[in-house]
């Protein structure tokens, strides 16, 4: 089971009320797809806090509207509100509301996958994925799911424009992460950022059969990427010229919308 990792340690002189506020998100976000209900022991294991902290936080988070208790099981879910929350960020991005009719075009002009993505610790957060798969058995990707930084197209893309300081850290809880993998997945990655620079987007297939590109936005106000997949046996060089033009165009047309929104 995966625990919860605070992205940034507390520093000193932080007032208790930011420090509780703190560990109730990291209860919150310890529910994950595929884990609808948790009990205090489960919310224990994965933020890392005790069980005394986890029922005074629980209780709260009950109160304010933003967990539900089952009593009988004695466990949590998230409460209404939290959808509602997401709905409210997901309807007021500006930068969505500017990509999604660009995205759905270009989807539905080439038969691909269009993905829109923003960083959150060490992963990628879909805001828009619009699929077009040709093999009904691959999974659906949706928003608000979730994909790994150090493994995505979208997530190297990032690596490529993310401050160096982040970039330097995320690297190292890669590293730990992913053990006697590293090696290799370091030189992808490092891979990755080059062809960002020369080419303005890089590729991955960790999927089995799925090719991947990626690319960040120029002029978004927040971190965001953009990629085209599509499922596949063909050699990744032969599908990188097919996918290519598409995602660059495809990213071109959404800068220059957002460009025309920016300030003067």
């Amino acid at each position: 089971m995966s625990i919860v990792v605070p992205w940034s340690p507390e520093k000193p002189g932080r007032s208790p009320a930011n420090r509780s506020l703190k560990r109730g998100i990291e209860v919150l976000r310890a529910f994950r797809p595929g884990t609808e209900v948790l009990g205090n022991a489960e919310l224990a294991e994965r933020t890392g806090l005790s069980r005394s902290t986890i029922t005074r936080l629980t209780q709260t988070l009950v109160g304010t509207g933003l967990l539900q208790q089952i009593p009988r099981a004695r466990t949590y879910r998230l409460a209404p509100a939290i959808l509602s929350l997401a709905h409210a960020m997901y309807s007021g991005c500006s930068e969505l509301a500017e990509a999604a009719p660009i995205m759905r075009d270009a989807a539905e002009k080439h038969r691909v996958n269009v993905g829109l993505a923003a960083p959150d610790r060490d992963e990628m957060v879909y805001l828009e994925s619009i699929r077009y798969n040709r093999w009904i058995a691959l999974r659906k990707v949706v928003s608000g799911q979730r994909v790994p930084i150090e493994l995505t197209s979208l997530g190297r893309a990032y690596l490529a424009v993310a401050p160096e300081t982040e970039v330097k850290a995320l690297m190292e809880m890669f590293k730990r992460k992913r053990n006697t993998r590293w090696p290799t997945l370091e030189v992808e990655i490092r891979a990755a950022i080059a062809n960002v620079a020369t080419k303005g987007y890089c590729q991955a297939a960790w999927q089995p059969e799925v090719m991947a590109l990626a690319a960040p936005l120029h002029y978004s106000t927040v971190p965001l990427v953009l990629n085209v997949s599509t499922s596949t046996n063909e050699p990744m060089e032969r599908m990188e010229k097919i996918l290519a033009p598409i995602l660059l165009c495809t990213l071109a047309k959404i800068d220059t919308a957002l460009q025309k929104k920016l300030p003067l």
